[in-house]
């Protein structure tokens, strides 16, 4: 990108809203026949190759169930189905930048809708939010208060599914940038966030740059902004004897978990050929994730059905985005995150944490109440880093809880 996004007044003008507005362009997933058919043959043509030492997870993803997967994908899963239910919710894109942005914009059924844009991460696409999507925008048709309606906007990251690959140079950072520019764009001079993996960072740096447009961030994956651009890290003194096993869980992840982390920050563009070329290498490449990272005792279809994580998949394949998604890690690690300001906390916008017990990484909570401005600290009894498609009821109820009390900053 040719210079980094600012914030301006001029974004809170009606001219350049209408401006703006002028991208906007209703969007309709539509995947041709010949897509589909050359997937199909693709699947067919699989080279499984030999197993070396066990055919079961503790060298990656099982081959005995990716083989039963492949075959669901083959006869029994249906794209067209899916394809129908991303397109019966408003679907639009949008040029902010040079990038081509697509987002679903729910607007929500209630006295005062609160504006919330939701964040995915990896290996997530939007999709990930769908069971979220009716109750919060419509709660009175699912037993909640209309009081509790929200307008949701459900971007696709930057290079990730629908949305336009990212021009060189887009950290998380930038992205809250083009999140700021398009909630603009879409009229909100204020909004909540939420967001988990990557969306986590996107939001927290919403709630750290632009606190005076932000009335409340909702995050389960507390780091530092700085933990993946050569911060400093967390003083592992700060946790309590009870979070011990966080800490101990986190060295057990950082060495045994974190090897896909190494390549996507170092050499994004060398798996992405052979992810981009094989759809059952991608499918490994998720599944793998889905199951180590989800509270879901090694049984992965005990929180994700076949059709879920063939969604997922074919999402990445049908836009080739796994080689411009993985290349975040790459943006984010190697320049280093600026602080907007140096006041103290960090994230000056109210902060909600929802902890799950299976969440990938965790902080300790003194160190959350230093660095954000913590006003909600919810402890979960089940689910992991997938926390909208694992316990959707749970953040349901924790989003709905906590934006209940935030109110709109005032602007000029």
């Amino acid at each position: 990108m040719a210079d980094r996004l600012e914030y301006s007044p001029r974004w809170r003008t009606e001219g350049y809203r209408q401006l703006m507005l002028k991208e906007l362009q209703p969007f309709e997933v539509a995947v041709s026949d010949a897509e589909l058919a050359e997937l199909e043959d693709r699947i067919h043509r699989t080279r499984w190759g030999g197993d070396f030492g066990g055919d079961d997870w503790s060298f990656g993803t099982n081959g005995v169930y990716l083989r039963e997967l492949a075959d669901y994908w083959l006869y029994g899963y249906d794209w067209r189905k899916t394809e129908a239910a991303i397109n019966a919710y408003p679907n639009f894109r949008m040029e902010i930048r040079d990038i081509p942005i697509h987002f679903m914009w729910i607007k929500g059924k209630g006295p005062s809708p609160k504006p919330l844009i939701l964040t995915h991460g990896w290996p997530w696409t939007f999709w990930d939010y769908r069971k979220l999507i009716g109750p919060l925008s419509d709660p009175a048709a699912h037993g909640g208060d209309p009081r509790d309606a929200f307008d949701l906007v459900i971007p696709s990251l930057p290079g990730y599914g629908f949305s336009g690959p990212a021009a060189n140079g887009i950290a998380f950072w930038e992205i809250a940038d083009l999140w700021a520019e398009l909630m603009t764009a879409l009229g909100y001079a204020s909004f909540g966030a939420a967001g988990s993996d990557w969306g986590a960072f996107v939001t927290a740096q919403l709630g750290h740059k632009y606190a005076d447009r932000v009335f409340g961030v909702h995050f389960p994956l507390m780091l530092p902004l700085d933990a993946l651009s050569g911060g400093g890290g967390v003083d592992p003194a700060l946790y309590s004897d009870t979070e011990q096993e966080w800490l101990a869980a986190n060295l057990r992840f950082r060495a045994d978990g974190y090897g896909y982390a190494l390549l996507q920050k170092t050499r994004p563009r060398t798996h992405s050929f052979s992810a981009n070329d094989s759809p059952v290498g991608l499918l490994a490449w998720i599944v793998e994730k889905r199951r180590s990272w989800s509270d879901c005792s090694g049984e992965v279809e005990s929180r994700f059905s076949k059709d879920d994580l063939l969604d997922t998949a074919m999402i990445y394949w049908v836009t080739q985005s796994f080689g411009t998604a993985a290349r975040l890690y790459y943006e984010t690690t190697n320049r280093p995150w600026i602080a907007s300001h140096d006041r103290s906390p960090v994230v000056e916008a109210p902060v909600a944490v929802p902890v799950f017990p299976k969440e990938v990484m965790h902080m300790p909570r003194k160190w959350a109440q230093q660095y954000y401005n913590l006003k909600r600290w919810t402890s979960m009894s089940n689910g992991g880093h997938f926390a909208p498609m694992e316990q959707p009821q749970a953040m349901i109820a924790d989003l709905r809880a906590f934006f209940a009390d935030c109110a709109p900053p005032q602007t000029p």
